[in-house]
């Protein structure tokens, strides 16, 4: 009877672990959206991209931060990451932490010739009060690194071009992702069958600059919520499903926002491994 009882503990044991670790996926928020909280902010918010090695002759590495810290410990905390090599998702990263003001992430990329990478983060916190009153802080970050991987010189990165040979390469990698990501959002377009005349589009990679200026005909703390519900919708519609997939079998280029010059509506145009999406979002009652 104790020889069945030890290996019933036994057994317990060895998928304690795996039981914790499914509950704490399970359990895992998404990121919502609640008014915008104005007595608490960020101290300090940063998306970092740095070339730090040449790994081989035919390799290098990368780094790729975010971190943020509020300016007191809040309820939650929440950030997520996504980075884009040439147009296409590299990597996305999120974490959240209970009663805390500071998050920080850090992941090593590998990459190979000549690329243009771009990063954009989001930083999110929920704040309570008495009475069940919820209010929420978010900032968006980014930062871009060219790395110029010629066989005739020198392996090397930038952020902003400095001089003409710089400046000719910036100007072809941004070039060349631009023409796969126009090809890519025109199908996406026209599987909607969308008149993107009546849309000002934006890539996903181009929305940090949103964090001050407020979107045409709206004010600033309308902008703030409609991004703020914005990153909402793109956590649970995208970001989710492309982290469940295995990063060698992920494909996925920059998701495109069109906001509707009538301020009505937003929408968002992606796709993940051929899968055409749309997400569409109407626009709150503003006071």
């Amino acid at each position: 009877m104790k020889k069945r009882l030890l290996i019933y503990i036994g057994i317990f044991l060895i998928f304690l672990p795996v039981f914790i670790y499914i509950m704490q996926e399970e359990t895992v928020p998404t990121i919502t959206f609640f008014p915008m909280d104005e007595e608490t902010s960020f101290d300090k918010a940063n998306t970092r991209l740095e070339m730090i090695t040449e790994k081989t002759n035919d390799s290098y590495e990368i780094i790729w931060e975010s971190e943020s810290k509020s300016d007191k410990e809040i309820y939650l905390r929440q950030d997520a990451s996504l980075i884009f090599n040439n147009g296409m998702l590299r990597g996305i990263r999120s974490k959240w932490m209970e009663d805390t003001d500071r998050i920080e992430t850090k992941e090593k990329i590998y990459g190979e010739d000549s690329s243009y990478f771009q990063a954009i983060s989001y930083h999110h916190g929920e704040v309570h009060y008495p009475d069940d009153q919820i209010k929420s802080i978010h900032k968006m970050t980014y930062d871009q690194l060219y790395v110029i991987d010629s066989p005739n010189t020198a392996l090397e990165s930038f952020k902003t071009p400095n001089n003409k040979y710089e400046t000719e390469w910036a100007t072809l990698l941004d070039h060349t992702t631009h023409q796969q990501l126009l090809y890519s959002w025109k199908l996406l377009i026209r599987h909607f069958d969308i008149d993107g005349e009546l849309y000002l589009s934006v890539p996903l990679t181009q929305l940090y600059q949103y964090n001050d200026t407020p979107l045409p005909s709206l004010t600033q703390k309308q902008t703030n919520q409609i991004i703020g519900q914005l990153w909402e919708g793109i956590y649970k519609n995208y970001i989710i499903n492309a982290k469940n997939i295995e990063k060698n079998k992920l494909k996925s280029y920059v998701p495109l926002i069109l906001f509707d010059k009538q301020n009505k509506h937003l929408i968002v145009l992606y796709e993940i491994n051929g899968k055409k999406e749309r997400l569409i979002q109407q626009y709150p009652e503003f006071q």
